[in-house]
């Protein structure tokens, strides 16, 4: 190859690698979304009888959200609640037991001093045991009955539909009096700490690993560079794509940022384009002289 020739070849190979550079330099496109997005519904079929909140607000975990209809569920409760709290059995059963054991004393007394019959005496014995039994059965009956009472408010509880985790309401599908089946009632949107996912080349594999930092730049007006966590990078690169997804974590303390925007991902410091930069050797190569063209004088004495 003559002299031209070569340095054409080294001009071209210098811009596709400052291009290549410049390309690598650019941060990678991204998605912040939800930590988590649940279709709430409803245990049990129903009626709803209350909405507490509306579409966009923020709730917290275990905070109500609607109420069904549950007249008969309280009255369940109310009737449970009275059995548990009812001594009158107990007592009875209390005092009889106690009113047997005196008679068992009195009756082995007179046996020890024989004015009564070792019949007699163990008559006495039998209906001791029998009261001690009795009262073993209304102590038995009243945790039974402080057990349907549990039962009596979880049911009740099923009609009122609660937030699982601290979000937002990212939507409301039904209304007061609808009826409740299998169609869900709310979406409820986890917004803190949001996900961010990414597609990196694949150069980029060996970096980006489990912990590793990338700063996020979201798509907002005001919003400032932050770094989230790698949370999960896939083990399979798309061999069409030649990219690889990964997974972060985002820290949003009071819901500052909301969730579905585009931002711009990049290894602080820079590294993302020094990483996905395959060519090397990029410094500018001499200048490059074009071959002087031959002067008549030359042309003549060919």
């Amino acid at each position: 190859m003559n002299p031209s020739g070569r340095a054409l070849l080294s001009l071209t190979l210098w811009l596709a690698g400052a291009a290549h550079a410049a390309a690598g330099a650019q941060a990678l496109g991204c998605l912040i979304e939800p930590a988590s997005v649940s279709e709430l519904g409803s245990p049990v079929v129903g009626v709803i009888e209350q909405v507490h909140v509306e579409r966009g607000e923020r709730v917290r975990a275990g905070q109500p959200l609607a109420t069904l209809r549950a007249d008969v569920e309280r009255m369940s409760v109310s009737v449970a609640e009275g059995r548990a709290q009812g001594l009158g059995e107990l007592k009875a059963a209390e005092a009889n037991a106690e009113l047997a054991r005196q008679k068992l004393a009195r009756a082995a007394d007179l046996a020890r001093q024989e004015y009564i019959s070792p019949q007699a005496l163990e008559q006495a014995r039998a209906e001791a045991l029998v009261a001690e039994n009795r009262l073993i059965q209304a102590r038995e009956q009243r945790d039974i009955y402080a057990r349907e009472h549990e039962l009596a408010r979880a049911q009740l509880g099923l009609r009122t539909i609660r937030s699982p985790s601290d979000g937002v309401v990212a939507d409301r599908y039904m209304s007061v009096g609808e009826r409740v089946e299998e169609k869900p009632m709310f979406r409820i949107a986890v917004v803190n700490p949001l996900r961010v996912e990414v597609v990196l080349p694949a150069s980029l594999y060996p970096v980006v690993r489990k912990g590793v930092s990338l700063r996020i730049t979201p798509d907002f007006p005001g919003a400032q560079p932050r770094l989230a966590t790698v949370s999960l990078v896939d083990g399979v690169i798309e061999g069409a794509s030649n990219t690889f997804r990964a997974r972060l974590a985002l820290a949003n303390p009071n819901n500052t940022l909301p969730a579905g925007l585009r931002c711009k991902a990049d290894l602080p410091g820079g590294d993302t384009a020094a990483a996905a930069r395959p060519v090397s050797g990029t410094a500018a190569p001499p200048p490059f002289k074009a071959p002087l063209t031959p002067g008549p004088r030359v042309r003549q004495g060919l």
